[in-house]
């Protein structure tokens, strides 16, 4: 199973806008994530603009919390920010390896990159910048509809997957269709393969399968 199977078959059912910006990508090729998703809203802030008391006791707003609210098997998955600091950490991947989740996927860049390399916890993102979030960014909620800036949705259970070749999000209601249908995609590849390497026409192979 893989992101551009379950691409193809999404097409083929109209869910048409469900990858992620292609700036997201694995922290190393190798790294796969799957995982229901557990959707995180940033916001950019400028110093303590919350007050000086709150700014203090909470500088990264909601973002404690929701990384201790994570569940195993769940994808931390963020965006809203500006892409002026770090969104995701060693500590942070420390946690929520603790807690069972599946990885997490920010619409922004990570850091301590050896150190998330060194737990082998899956991180998708932009790439690394040190530049930490605190008086730069806060989490404003989570478990809520989020929207990338390609248009992609996603709500809080959808099932996500990346791998080298991107992030893609499947809508809950329809996880268990799409899962079985690319199922069934990788099979009938396997068998287009076989005809192409003893020498048939892929027009032909196209025709007969409806796969290329």
């Amino acid at each position: 199973m893989f992101t551009a199977v379950i691409g193809d078959v999404m097409d083929t059912r109209g869910l048409t806008r469900q990858f992620l910006p292609p700036e997201i990508r694995a922290l190393d090729p190798d790294m796969m994530i799957a995982g229901r998703a557990m959707p995180v809203l940033e916001a950019d802030c400028h110093g303590d603009t919350l007050g000086a008391e709150s700014g203090k006791a909470n500088p990264f707003g909601l973002m404690l919390r929701a990384l201790d609210e994570l569940k195993r098997d769940e994808v931390y998955i963020c965006t809203g920010g500006s892409p002026r600091y770090a969104l995701w950490g060693e500590l942070m991947s420390t946690r929520a390896r603790t807690l069972g989740a599946a990885g997490a996927v920010v619409d922004g860049f990570h850091r301590d990159t050896r150190g998330i390399r060194a737990l082998g916890f899956p991180v998708f993102s932009h790439g690394a910048y040190a530049q930490d979030q605190r008086v730069r960014g806060r989490v404003i909620d989570f478990r809520c509809s989020i929207e990338f800036g390609n248009g992609t949705r996603v709500a809080p259970g959808d099932v996500i997957v990346g791998d080298i070749d991107g992030v893609l999000a499947i809508p809950r209601e329809h996880a268990a269709e799409i899962v079985a249908l690319a199922l069934e995609k990788v099979e009938g590849e396997e068998a287009v393969r076989v005809m192409i390497e003893r020498g048939d026409r892929t027009e032909d192979i196209f025709g007969r399968t409806g796969i290329m």
